[in-house]
């Protein structure tokens, strides 16, 4: 049974002979004027015309004086036929090639020296075969790219981790999968078009940090020469795009890489791609509408729909324009289903309840990590859409505090099949509140809870400079791969793999 090495050799014995023939097997130009998929959508005004085409052999058959090749580009398809003379094609494209004449670059007598997964160019009229298959009826063959190893088959490149770490193969064995970052690409131009409509501007962020926070996390550290100091990656777009509504700006919004030195499931990555916006003089119930609102935008552009089948059986209906989503209560859940208190209750009960429903315990977990921990055992059962609300200020320490209980902040996640599609709340801009609560978390993070947040004495300061009210909003691609239906990795490039 050949193996890969085998075949690798063969193609490198055929590579040699191309260049013994003084065929250039790598070359930088290519005369390409027409995109493959034109051939056939354009057929009416292309017929009997000359293109030249080039794209990737997909597929080879040689019948001695005549041979058909599948051609491929990012466009589409077509079939190329190649014969030893004209009127092999057909009368009316046959008289008009011995009319012009055949110029090959590479002759139909070394069509054995190549291969499926050679990249080449087709200069010839457009036509139909006998058989009525539209093609192109090659005049000159040019190799572009002489591949070394062969493509898999369809059925033979399924295995995840080979798939993820051959990304380039999986894309060119399974065409689903390149649609689907086809898909992603319009979710982030959808995103973009929709805040860019609302009067939001795009700003660039920093990616180093000397002090990180917006989110609970661990960081990834980094040492840089230039200056002798180490530096954080950024886990959160939150507090730089607060400065900047600080600084003047009404509406603002960042998209990019953020890194969280954390687990990895199929709902996260440490590295993912995530979006934050921020707007002056809005509350939270305003941000709770904006969200609907851009949610639909981004499912119709995206997806072109807002019903969504979940391989797990749920369905999601993002709703009808105008609906308003249903509200859960979070410390009604946490009360109902554990019988706990979240503002009378102890360390130990909390460990006690975490303990009876299997939840991983930590020395480093404080009341709030617990009650967190617990609260994501039941967020799996919500299908959503729905508006998380009443989270306790302590979970949340960069949110105002409820008017109606300044206990609760005014915080909303939006719940999608079990998980937190996006979290926001109307920003704190009390510059003692702030100060109070960023030293609780150093506190807790002198304690060992590496994902407390660190206090930032500079935000304090432009907290103190003044921040009108405001309204932040931050969602990942874990969004995308909710509605997408698939996990964190399938839904990425290029995962990070062991």
């Amino acid at each position: 049974m050949a193996t890969l090495e085998d075949f690798r050799n063969e193609r490198l014995r055929k590579l040699e002979e191309l260049k013994k023939l003084g065929v250039e097997t790598y070359p930088a130009h290519t005369e390409r004027d027409t995109d493959i998929a034109l051939v056939t959508t354009d057929f009416d005004k292309l017929e009997g015309k000359k293109v030249v085409v080039a794209g990737r052999i997909m597929a080879i058959r040689s019948f001695g004086k005549m041979a058909f090749l599948k051609l491929r580009d990012y466009s589409g398809e077509v079939q190329v036929f190649w014969a030893n003379n004209a009127s092999e094609l057909g009368p009316e494209v046959g008289a008009a090639l011995t009319a012009s004449g055949p110029t090959q670059t590479l002759l139909l007598a070394q069509i054995g020296l190549l291969d499926t997964g050679d990249f080449v160019e087709i200069s010839g009229l457009v036509g139909k075969t006998k058989t009525g298959e539209i093609s192109v009826m090659a005049e000159n063959v040019k190799l572009l790219t002489k591949t070394l190893r062969p493509l898999p088959g369809r059925d033979g490149f399924t295995n995840k981790e080979e798939r993820y770490r051959r990304r380039y193969v999986d894309l060119n064995v399974n065409l689903d999968v390149r649609e689907r970052f086809v898909r992603k690409s319009n979710f982030w131009t959808a995103v973009r078009e929709f805040l860019n409509a609302n009067g939001f501007v795009e700003m660039d962020l920093p990616v180093l940090e000397k002090t990180t926070g917006g989110a609970d996390a661990n960081p990834f550290v980094t040492h840089m020469e230039a200056l002798d100091q180490d530096f954080y990656l950024r886990i959160s777009h939150e507090l730089p795009l607060k400065r900047l509504i600080g600084g003047g700006y009404e509406r603002v919004y960042s998209i990019g890489a953020r890194f969280r030195n954390e687990g990895m499931s199929d709902e996260h990555l440490p590295e993912h791609v995530a979006m934050e916006w921020y707007a002056a003089y809005w509350d939270w119930e305003r941000g709770m509408q904006f969200t609907e609102e851009m949610v639909r935008f981004v499912a119709d552009k995206t997806w072109g729909k807002r019903v969504f089948e979940l391989e797990n059986g749920r369905t999601i209906d993002l709703g009808k324009d105008g609906e308003s989503y249903p509200r859960i209560s979070f410390v009604g859940t946490i009360q109902e289903r554990f019988g706990i208190d979240v503002f009378d209750t102890t360390l130990d009960e909390v460990k006690a309840k975490m303990k009876e429903h299997g939840v991983k315990l930590e020395e480093s977990d404080s009341i709030g990590r617990g009650i967190d921990k617990l609260w994501k055992t039941v967020r799996t059962e919500i299908v959503g859409p729905a508006f998380l609300i009443d989270i306790p200020v302590f979970l949340q320490p960069l949110a105002k505090r409820s008017e109606k209980d300044p206990r609760l902040s005014e915080q909303f996640n939006l719940m999608l099949d079990g998980t937190e599609a996006c979290k926001a709340y109307s920003e704190l801009n009390d510059p003692i509140d702030q100060l109070e609560r960023f030293n609780e978390q150093q506190a807790l993070r002198d304690a060992g809870d590496d994902e407390a947040m660190m206090l930032d004495l500079d935000f304090v300061e432009m907290l103190e400079y003044g921040m009108p009210p405001t309204c932040g909003y931050g969602h990942s691609e874990r969004l995308f791969w909710l509605l997408e239906g698939v996990s964190a990795r399938e839904g990425s490039l290029f995962p990070p793999m062991r």
